[in-house]
């Protein structure tokens, strides 16, 4: 970094920690926001359209109510989605992504491709290594 207004070397370097560190927490706190077997398939199951709490189990498929109750509760704390509550009869409630929750789409098709990349590279790797063994 150029010192361009005369900041001692310690004040400059302690800057830097301090930006370095904070680029950091707002990638932690991205992940954490997104940690878990769960977070990622509800956020892209909501995706598409609004969902009652039946529509995304039965999507899912191998979540428990609990987990789902839970996980919904986690992501409208977060902001990612909201709790609409459906004014006729019988009442019902539906789930559904946020503007903010959208935000994340450019982040998970990213996650997504490099997936995709991981994956093959892994799967290819372990192709090498078991040719290797067989000339062996």
């Amino acid at each position: 970094m150029i010192n361009k207004l005369n900041f001692d070397d310690e004040y400059l370097k302690k800057l830097e920690q301090n930006i370095c560190y904070n680029k950091i927490l707002n990638m932690a706190d991205t992940l954490d926001v997104l940690a878990g077997k769960w977070k990622i398939p509800i956020i892209v199951c909501l995706s598409f359209k609004p969902k009652r709490f039946s529509e995304i189990s039965k999507e899912l498929k191998t979540i428990t109510d609990r987990t789902l109750s839970k996980e919904l509760k986690y992501l409208e704390e977060n902001l990612l989605i909201s709790r609409n509550i459906i004014d006729e009869y019988p009442l019902s409630i539906e789930y559904e992504i946020t503007e903010h929750g959208l935000s994340l789409t450019r982040i998970l098709m990213v996650l997504r491709e490099w997936g995709e990349l991981h994956r093959e590279k892994i799967l290819e790797h372990h192709r090498e290594d078991s040719q290797s063994v067989h000339k062996i």
